[in-house]
């Protein structure tokens, strides 16, 4: 009895130092618990500095586990996109001045323009006066030119069917006049030029200018009031004309235009009244006492051909 006692007594007293001896062999220092988390110790003096970062690359590589190799992967593609990059070959330099502005499509300057055209009447309802002409630039800067202009009506005139039969039938007229040829000097001035874009596919260059000058026009009335008597010779009048035009550029070289110029002047008209006896046939009473100012507003559209074909730019050094 004494002997399972006592064996009893021993096994407590084991089961109860068991866990204190654990305890103690599971004690760390603060080197140990730095080690255990994977930081390394410094190394101690004398100890290879060598050896101790081959110590910790070893132990990152071999505790780092899958982090590791995500690092080496992005490390290779690193190296490969380097490597590529170092193999790939260069592209040739070249000098080459590029300015913020563009240049213009088709300079002006020291070009001679020659533009034939045809006329029409826009304000006369009475008499239509078409016409035939050509006008001869020379641009002495890229905006201002110099020039002549020629017209000729005589042949394409018609009057109109309503004033016609109105003074057939009521006896009743209203003095018109014929033209036979205009001749003018003129300035150009270019205030406004640019491009626009047709069907989003073609690109055309454009500009915009007025024009005025003055000259001379070859005119003569029209008998309507006594046609059986009265005959008129064509004189000349002083003109002044003044307009507007609007070019479009189809090559560098060449355009199309169109332009609305008043040319004004003044006329002396047909006499509303008729002489009698004798004086019906002087030729001082067909005209009237005073002259009229006459505006003749004429659409034109043609072509624009700049000599020399092509030009060079100088640009400042």
């Amino acid at each position: 009895m004494r002997a399972w006692f006592a064996l009893l007594l021993g096994m407590a007293v084991i089961l109860q130092t068991a866990p204190l001896a654990y305890a103690q062999d599971m004690s760390f220092d603060i080197d140990e618990a730095d080690t255990k988390s994977g930081s390394k110790k410094p190394p101690q003096k004398g100890q290879a500095s060598g050896s101790a970062g081959a110590e910790a690359s070893g132990s990152a590589s071999t505790e780092g586990g899958e982090g590791d190799v995500i690092g080496e992967l992005a490390e290779s593609k690193a190296k490969g996109a380097n490597n590529q990059r170092t193999r790939a070959p260069r592209s040739t330099e070249t000098a080459e001045e590029i300015y913020a502005i563009q240049q213009i499509y088709a300079l002006r300057l020291n070009r001679l323009e020659v533009a034939p055209s045809a006329a029409f009447t826009l304000n006369d309802p009475f008499v239509s006066h078409p016409g035939i002409g050509v006008a001869v630039n020379y641009w002495f800067t890229n905006v201002l030119a110099v020039g002549l202009n020629f017209l000729w009506y005589q042949g394409f005139e018609k009057e109109s069917d309503l004033n016609f039969y109105v003074r057939r039938s009521t006896r009743l007229a209203v003095p018109i006049t014929e033209y036979q040829l205009g001749a003018h000097a003129n300035f150009t001035y270019v205030p406004i030029y640019g491009k626009f874009a047709m069907f989003n596919k073609y690109i055309f260059q454009w500009d915009s200018y007025l024009v005025g000058g003055v000259g001379l026009m070859r005119t003569r009335p029209i008998p309507v009031i006594d046609p059986e008597v009265r005959d008129f010779n064509y004189g000349l009048r002083l003109a002044f004309n003044v307009g507007l035009g609007i070019r479009v550029f189809v090559t560098r070289w060449l355009a199309v235009f169109g332009e609305i110029r008043d040319y004004a002047y003044l006329e002396r008209n047909e006499n509303l009244e008729v002489a009698l006896g004798e004086r019906r046939f002087d030729e001082s009473t067909w005209l009237s006492d005073s002259p009229t100012f006459t505006n003749n507003v004429t659409a034109q559209i043609g072509l624009t051909v700049f000599f020399p074909f092509s030009f060079d730019y100088r640009l400042p050094k």
